[in-house]
């Protein structure tokens, strides 16, 4: 029978009700003719309770016993969801990742996965059973337990996707598909029926938050087909696809320039300014933030008229703290002149593969911002997408005027 992974965020399992829904998608999938696996986030609102439990006793948990406390949220939902497939007459089994191993490296809080015991799933399908994994984590060859990071079940279901050789991974939130921008922000945001993996990818890492950008990668590396949906409205979703596959062979050609807008409030911009020049500056600057484990993101170097150099990258908004500590620490040891942050910054992009044939997108994006009065702090560009720093409180108005400016608005006919 074909195989479909099915994975619920936080939202669709968020009570017993919501279990009780999500129970009859997926009995209904069965009952359609496909073997299920089932990947769970916890019940909506839990994670972040148990966080705060741990912020209670100290700021700084070990990052060992931080995953093995943040990751039973999920086995609860798990365990609920058999229950309750069970008494609609559905035989189901839960597990957790010590039970079926889903082998991670030794990365506590955003670990990668290295490997997938398969064997106890097919068993189970074979035996007539729906299977339910918990999502989010991980274990390593020791027996630790690990969190694939925030978002992460997303991951999980589509790694479980690949090694499973699924027919399709279709992920289930509290929308019904992925849009042209967010829909809470930009009210005449368009639902997309299909988006190609290259848009998805640089939506989902430039602050969508339909996908995580780690299960994005995922989709790319092994051709998994995804399918986005609502756990509480029906509906065909988005799906993704690549470029050579789309479901309609006019899509692509027919595609508008600009897809989609995305964004992220929870950026930071950080400066060290008047660092001599040499051969090993950046990397000197570099360095200590990679080592700390903190992301960065733009990156922009300018070399002053004294053979100085100014170096400014972001990072995310919780990262921010722990790097201009870091930062200032590097200032001193290299002389820097000066070493600033600014934490009220958010990143905005466009995105769409229509942008390699097309000129004056970039032109188009700068006008419209410069009408609107606001000031472009970063600037960085792709094939395929263009993505700004600016103030916070301009990020909203900005994304509003933009998917107007690249014709992205829902028509009132569409919206009948």
């Amino acid at each position: 029978m074909p195989l479909i992974v099915q994975k619920f965020g936080g939202t669709s399992v968020g009570s017993l009700e919501r279990i009780s829904h999500v129970a009859r998608i997926v009995k209904d999938t069965r009952s359609k003719g496909h073997d299920v696996v089932v990947v769970v986030s916890a019940m909506n609102g839990e994670t972040d309770k148990l966080i705060g439990l741990a912020k209670k006793v100290t700021d700084f948990p070990h990052p060992r016993e931080y995953a093995a406390l943040v990751t039973t949220g999920e086995q609860v939902s798990a365990a609920l969801l058999a229950i309750t497939l069970q008494a609609m007459n559905c035989s189901a089994r839960s597990y957790n990742t010590q039970q079926i191993k889903i082998y991670t490296d030794q990365e506590h809080l955003k670990a990668r996965i290295l490997d997938i015991d398969t064997k106890p799933i097919f068993d189970d399908l074979d035996g007539g059973h729906i299977v339910i994994m918990t999502g989010f984590q991980g274990v390593t060859n020791n027996g630790d337990i690990t969190t694939l990071g925030r978002g992460g079940s997303d991951t999980s279901a589509v790694a479980l996707a690949s090694a499973l050789k699924a027919h399709e991974c279709q992920i289930y939130t509290d929308v019904d598909g992925v849009y042209t921008a967010d829909p809470r922000v930009v009210t005449k945001a368009k639902l997309l029926s299909e988006i190609t993996f290259e848009e998805m990818m640089e939506m989902a890492g430039l602050g969508a938050k339909v996908l995580q950008p780690r299960s994005v990668e995922f989709v790319g590396k092994y051709r998994i087909p995804l399918r986005v949906l609502s756990s509480f409205k029906e509906g065909p979703g988005t799906l993704i696809v690549f470029e050579n596959k789309c479901e309609n062979e006019d899509s692509l050609m027919e595609k508008p320039v600009v897809s989609g807008i995305a964004f992220n409030r929870h950026e930071a911009k950080l400066s060290i300014k008047g660092v001599p020049q040499d051969a090993t500056s950046v990397a000197k600057i570099i360095e200590p933030i990679a080592n700390a484990n903190i992301d960065i993101d733009m990156i922009v170097q300018n070399i002053a008229v004294d053979g100085c150099i100014d170096f400014t990258f972001t990072v995310q908004r919780d990262d921010y703290q722990r790097a201009l500590d870091l930062l200032k620490n590097t200032g001193k040891a290299l002389g820097a002149k000066e070493v600033a942050g600014d934490p009220l910054i958010a990143k905005l992009s466009i995105i769409g593969v229509g942008m390699r044939s097309h000129a004056g997108i970039a032109s188009t994006m700068f006008n419209v911002m410069a009408k609107e009065g606001i000031y472009i702090k970063l600037i960085t560009t792709s094939e395929i997408k263009i993505s700004v720093v600016i103030d916070e409180k301009y990020l909203e108005l900005a994304a509003r005027a933009l998917h107007t400016a690249f014709h992205l608005d829902k028509d009132i006919e569409e919206e009948k």
